[in-house]
């Protein structure tokens, strides 16, 4: 009589799914019973917009289009940018996250558990990443609201569109997370993951880049929101992208790149 076969144990790569995808469950669960913060770092951007537009829209397009104000055109500068603002400012909420987790001592008693390292970290970025995919949706949609229109965008466009704005997400989300795990506390962390919020401000988002000032003009044409914010509005409508393609790539590789090896060597190194 044959004895039954011992069921298959679980592999390292199944194990790490597993356990990510329990960490995203978690923190997709604190993000719904905390809105708050979320709701914060989004009232932002849509301010901002609702006021370039409608304080703003006929001086600024005024200047940008030669002298005759037009407000639509202007909208449809702006709400490229904006996306990006939001994206930077919805990963300052991964800081906080982050930290507080140090802070109470969550992410020492995981190391003391039996689940894979890295799933921590994981669970913070996905869940990170969704969330600024939602946040820029609504902040899309109150840009369609108020007059946004694509220019004969493809469906090809719009894909490489959403895959230009998760992989900045992926890529300052990792930053964030290292800003979070370097800071002491979830105040220290929210400052210091600000420039996150306040390089779109000095980039190309509200005023193209020749009308900035001769020596402020190189920090704003390749700082890395500025070739990803030119990319979207090329991909959107039908504006020349030129080089600011690849270049945003390879800024949003290496920023994500350098904010996941300093966050891991963060994480694994050992508590004082």
């Amino acid at each position: 009589m044959s004895t039954p076969a011992a069921p298959a144990r679980p592999t390292r790569l199944s194990l790490a799914v597993r356990d990510s995808a329990t960490m995203l469950r978690r923190n997709l669960l604190h993000a719904r019973r905390y809105p708050s913060l979320t709701l914060n770092l989004l009232l932002t951007p849509i301010m901002l917009l609702l006021l370039f537009v409608y304080i703003f829209g006929d001086t600024m397009s005024a200047g940008i289009g030669g002298g005759d104000p037009d407000r639509a055109a202007y909208i449809a500068y702006l709400v490229p940018g904006i996306l990006f603002l939001t994206i930077g400012g919805t990963t300052i909420g991964s800081a906080v996250s982050v930290a507080m987790d140090m802070n109470e001592g969550i992410i020492a008693r995981f190391r003391t558990m039996a689940i894979h390292r890295g799933s921590v970290l994981v669970g913070h970025v996905v869940g990170s990443v969704l969330q600024c995919v939602m946040s820029v949706v609504l902040v899309g949609a109150v840009g369609v609201a108020i007059g946004f229109r694509s220019t004969d965008a493809t469906a090809l466009e719009w894909l490489l569109a959403l895959g230009l704005l998760t992989l900045v997400s992926l890529a300052l989300t990792w930053i964030a997370v290292g800003m979070g795990l370097s800071s002491p506390n979830a105040e220290a962390a929210s400052n210091n993951a600000l420039p996150l919020m306040i390089l779109p401000l000095l980039s190309s988002a509200f005023v193209p880049v020749d009308a900035m000032p001769g020596w402020f003009r190189p920090f704003a044409e390749y700082q890395p929101f500025t070739p990803a914010i030119e990319t979207l509005r090329g991909l959107l409508l039908g504006t020349e992208i030129g080089h600011n393609g690849w270049l945003a790539v390879v800024w949003c590789v290496a920023l994500a790149a350098l904010g996941y090896y300093w966050s891991r060597s963060l994480f694994e190194r050992d508590p004082k």
